[in-house]
């Protein structure tokens, strides 16, 4: 900018006396002077629209203990954690409302993961003549107030997932959510009652839904090794 303004006032210092030199300079100093004034003003502008460092924001104390809250295991965490182990599971399902019973039996290994957070099961056994894996993650919001059940197995390529409120009178967890029918594509309304019985008994109801009415599809009762 400096520079500029010096190449204006000599430009106007050495400005010839001829008449038509002189309009020509004077249009040549008007543009330059034009020119200065406009870059000046854009540098102050710039200047001015430039923002001030803000302030490395803090979580208020408020905000830091509810996420402590909300990180920390409580007594249903240990609950889950008292469940760890290995299992024998008695399996009896029913594929079709009236239809007949079917039985098998599989094993279950529960362990908490994450810190004591979340429980993890992996069950193993023999369905319909054919072999049987699937996985669960169980775990309970502190903040919500909610257990969260996630399960996924080698008989089909979805997961389900139900969300339930504990029960302390039948110290029982009653889920809710939804599954996919094969048959349709379409996702219907699964309900499941999770009662732990006793430290070494622990019962698994579901209820299926197709065209309106509920029906009983399948019971486990899971036994402590």
């Amino acid at each position: 900018m400096a520079n500029l303004s010096f190449a204006v006032f000599y430009i106007f210092a050495d400005m010839p006396k001829n008449n038509m030199m002189k309009t020509k300079c004077s249009l040549i100093l008007g543009s330059l002077l034009f020119i200065s004034v406009s870059l000046f003003a854009q540098d102050k502008t710039m200047k001015a629209e430039k923002p001030a460092k803000a302030a490395d924001a803090q979580p208020s104390e408020k905000e830091m203990q509810a996420w402590m809250a909300y990180m920390t295991p409580g007594e249903m965490h240990k609950m889950m954690l008292s469940a760890n182990g290995e299992w024998h599971e008695e399996l009896t399902f029913w594929m079709t409302m009236g239809g007949p019973a079917t039985k098998a039996e599989s094993s279950c290994t529960n362990s908490m993961i994450f810190g004591d957070r979340y429980q993890e099961s992996y069950h193993k056994g023999e369905m319909m003549g054919m072999p049987f894996e699937g996985k669960s993650t169980l775990g309970y919001d502190n903040s919500r107030k909610v257990f969260q059940s996630t399960w996924i197995d080698n008989m089909g390529t979805g997961i389900m997932y139900l969300e339930g409120k504990w029960d302390e009178k039948k110290h029982a967890i009653n889920f809710t959510g939804v599954a996919v029918d094969p048959n349709t594509g379409k996702t219907e309304k699964v309900r499941e009652i999770f009662t732990f019985v006793d430290e070494k008994t622990q019962t698994m109801d579901m209820f299926s839904t197709k065209e309106g009415k509920e029906y009983k599809s399948m019971e486990i009762k899971f036994t402590k090794r």
